[in-house]
């Protein structure tokens, strides 16, 4: 079945055309519909006059005043972490321990991670984020229930069992089985994990090491093997998010060249490869990002709540390796991609006070829809509105508040605009989050 809409329309116009290939129809049409494999996806994009004579025969939902966008796409989340927004602690060590840790433990109960797990979708989708690269616990039913409240919604979704085989606490850690170690054993689940949810409907499997700390050499050795197994499957874990966490990595594995190095010589860096943070890197470490494919994960309300320091915009666009931005619940402070978008521009800011360095309006929006798609491996599928893109879409209101409406009135150019949602938006301003074109 096919639907239209009329609205102002945002979107990019072309795959490779970066932030720059930014379009706004003031009077557009939106149609979307299945696609051979029964698919909704975005069939046209454009202006209503060029563009609704040809689809006369659709009844078109008519949204004046409103701007339909492509759906936001985190890249890197914390499912077990929305209960530990806002717990104050020094860093980032201290706040695992008194604070993530005792959390997670609780995900060990089904009932606890199906509840949580619903209500972290609803939390998603009501601030229009429509894909997410998630962390789950070190529990499997932890993975079930946000594989399952995912698929109930039909929405794409990644994530994958935690491993963590050392340096947390007893009930946190992977598991022996019969006859298998706690590294081995870790390795069979998520195994069976890919081979139950990765590829069904819209799910995605990713291969989760917490940090490199938390695993001993004979787990990331088998989360290595695992990627290898399995290369269409995603990896996700953090890297040189703080100093404390850097000199911890490099006592425990003296032998790789860097923190980052530690995951290559484990086989864990490649295309597909995703690691948040990436903030205390020098220009061999963002060679090694470039060459090997694997991108980093921007979470800037994590990265000034917990101290951790600022990601050199600068450096990777010198060097030249893939981002995108991510909210980072919990250490993150918000799931809203609004306060993400501003945070980062803070960063950009107070990151490179010698430069001047000042992310444009359009470049953050790219960040966190389109080029988090691309960095995703998803280009062409989620995060835009190009026609053949899958039918994830959010409805925007300019005037959601008093002080929006105020701001969206005065704006004369479409960066004025972006950054009045950036700065005064929440989740208010989405009054609409649809997913694979369902209502």
């Amino acid at each position: 079945m096919q639907r239209a809409y009329r609205a102002s329309l945002l979107w990019f116009a072309e795959p490779d055309s970066g932030p720059e290939g930014i379009r706004f129809e003031e009077d557009g049409l939106l149609v979307v519909g299945p696609d051979v494999h029964g698919q909704q996806v975005v069939q046209a994009i454009g202006s209503w006059h060029a563009l609704s004579a040809q689809y006369s025969r659709l009844a078109v939902e008519h949204l004046p005043g409103r701007i339909i966008a492509p759906g936001f796409v985190d890249m890197h989340v914390h499912f077990p972490q929305t209960h530990v927004i806002g717990s104050p602690a020094a860093g980032l060590l201290p706040w695992l321990e008194n604070y993530t840790f005792p959390e997670e433990q609780r995900f060990a109960d089904p009932a606890y991670a199906a509840d949580a797990a619903t209500f972290f979708v609803d939390e998603l989708l009501r601030n229009g984020v429509t894909t997410a690269l998630a962390f789950a616990t070190s529990h499997s039913s932890s993975v079930d229930a946000l594989f399952a409240q995912a698929r109930a919604r039909h929405m794409r979704l990644i994530t994958g069992l935690c491993l963590m085989d050392r340096h947390a606490p007893a009930a946190l850690l992977n598991q022996p089985g019969q006859g298998t170690s706690a590294a081995e054993q870790s390795i069979l689940e998520s195994e069976a994990l890919i081979q139950r949810w990765h590829g069904q409907d819209r799910l995605g499997y990713a291969i989760t090491p917490r940090f490199a700390p938390t695993s001993t050499d004979a787990q990331l050795r088998g989360a290595g093997e695992l990627a290898a197994r399995y290369p269409d499957v995603w990896i996700q874990s953090h890297v040189a998010e703080n100093k404390d966490e850097i000199a911890w990595a490099r006592e425990l594995f003296p032998k790789s060249s860097s923190y980052l190095a530690t995951y290559a010589d484990f086989g864990l860096l490649r295309e597909r490869s995703v690691y948040a943070h990436c903030i205390h890197f020098d220009d061999a470490d963002r060679a090694l990002m470039r060459e090997s494919g694997a991108v980093a994960a921007i979470s800037p309300t994590s990265n000034l709540f917990l101290g951790s320091g600022f990601f050199d915009y600068a450096g990777a666009d010198r060097v030249g390796f893939g981002y995108g931005l991510a909210s980072d619940v919990g250490g993150g402070t918000s799931f809203s991609p609004f306060h993400t978008m501003l945070a980062a521009y803070y960063v950009g800011r107070e990151g490179h006070t010698k430069t001047g360095l000042s992310l444009t309006p359009r470049q953050l929006w790219w960040q966190h829809t389109a080029g988090a798609a691309r960095a995703l491996g998803l280009d062409g599928v989620v995060g835009n509105l190009l026609p053949g893109c899958e039918a994830d879409f959010i409805v925007l209101n300019p005037q959601a508040t008093p002080l929006l409406a105020r701001k969206t009135a005065l704006c004369a150019s479409l960066d004025e605009l972006l950054f009045s949602f950036i700065v005064l938006g929440d989740d208010r301003a989405v009054e609409r989050t649809v997913i694979a074109g369902a209502q």
